[in-house]
């Protein structure tokens, strides 16, 4: 153990197995590299796997403690009072921990940090996007009530109105009640800000990619898209965009496409029979690292506001270049011409065109993921990623905000 270490306890509601989240991927990664460096790091977690186990009753309950969880609260304040940590690293409260997370920090003293890893903040649903295209209609809203009368939360009204109620009834003890929130990009910041947060309490904190150890050899045998398969992420739009290249005689290049989400069905029926295209599904962590070591490029065609872009860190890891949508975090980690290309977000036509532009020149693209594996290097390595996260957990702990209940 290293003579400053710090008490850490991560506290964060892992997402449904089915559909592997890169959120609780960054928070795994955060605690290992906090152990491996001799800091005493640990989880407080609910798993929203195991909602599929509970009685009827239970289940049904849910939805009612999303906005406050007071055995949440009780169970934590033991846990804090029992083994006080220097300070506790927040993540997702999201079915199954609550809100109620930050009055046990404050009943017991502990300061907080949170990382942001979407808008719910600003936004019921947490991705400032609905019927296919950005929305912001809720952001600086007192009481957004457009995600109810549209139900933005998995199309259901009545399912929007316990993600509303805790936007609304929670706002004061968030802004409040934490030290420092990390933004994982200026983009997101500049946007939570413009929504009202306060802006003394948010910083950048990138997130970071542990290098995979294995990183392109040659030109690359496919185009990549990995990720969820839904409309937030492109899958639409790089559908339609391959479709236009096909047209046009192809690449030379098949598309692989590994992930799962709601759209699953719809991409094995346009891929199947198709020599040019391969759906592959989901994929282990180091299934996926080979993948995007033999690509000539990944595509990250996202239709709504990225926070960051995971998919684009770990491109930039293996040395291969990305082709970004040009909104969001994107414009921020991919620099165009020299790191990757970025199309115009939306444009089935200006995805096509950055595609075909970055498998037509082998030199060219290599350039471009030499340049990507340098960026990486300079701004996402594990050790950057520790210094940044130990330097903001002092920050809070030296200024920690009121533990006063609100």
């Amino acid at each position: 153990m290293i003579d400053d270490a710090l008490r850490v306890l991560v506290v964060h509601n892992r997402y449904r197995s089915g559909q592997p989240s890169g959120e609780d991927h960054v928070v795994d990664q955060e605690l290992a590299l906090l152990t491996d460096a001799g800091h005493h790091a640990e989880m407080f977690e609910r798993r929203s796997d195991d909602i599929a186990a509970m009685s009827l009753a239970r289940r049904a309950a849910v939805p009612l403690r999303v906005p406050w969880n007071r055995a949440v609260r009780a169970e934590l304040t033991e846990a804090l009072r029992a083994d006080r940590p220097d300070v506790v690293h927040l993540h997702n409260t999201f079915p199954l921990l609550s809100p109620s997370v930050l009055a046990a920090c404050a009943d017991a003293g502990v300061p907080v940090v949170a990382t942001l890893h979407n808008y719910l903040q600003v936004c019921p649903s947490g991705t400032l996007f609905r019927d296919g295209q950005v929305c912001t209609d809720c952001t600086g809203q007192r009481l957004p009530l457009s995600g109810v009368r549209h139900g933005c939360y998995r199309g259901s009204s009545l399912a929007t109105v316990p993600l509303t109620i805790n936007l609304v009834a929670n706002r004061n003890r968030w802004w409040s009640g934490i030290s420092r929130f990390f933004c994982i990009s200026d983009a997101q910041r500049k946007i939570l800000i413009e929504s009202g947060m306060p802006a003394r309490r948010l910083a950048v904190k990138h997130n970071f990619v542990a290098d995979p150890g294995v990183r392109r050899d040659g030109s690359g045998e496919h185009v990549l898209y990995l990720g969820r398969m839904n409309a937030e992420k492109g899958v639409a739009l790089l559908m339609a965009a391959w479709d236009r290249i096909a047209a046009a005689g192809g690449v030379g290049l098949p598309l692989v496409l590994a992930g799962a989400g709601p759209l699953d069905e719809e991409v094995a029926a346009w891929a199947r029979d198709r020599a040019d295209v391969r759906f592959l599904g989901l994929r282990t962590k180091a299934e996926c690292r080979e993948l995007t070591a033999r690509a000539a490029a990944v595509a990250a065609p996202s239709t709504w506001l990225e926070a960051f872009g995971l998919v684009v860190v770990e491109a930039m890891a293996a040395g291969v270049p990305t082709v970004a949508a040009a909104h969001g975090a994107f414009v921020e980690l991919v620099e165009d011409g020299v790191t990757g290309l970025l199309h115009r977000p939306g444009d089935a036509d200006s995805l096509a065109e950055c595609l075909r532009r970055v498998v037509a020149a082998p030199e060219r693209n290599r350039e471009l993921g030499e340049a990507a594996r340098r960026r990486y290097e300079k701004d996402f390595t594990s050790s950057v990623g520790l210094d940044n996260l130990v330097a903001g957990y002092r920050a809070a702990i030296a200024s920690p905000a009121s533990c006063e209940p609100l």
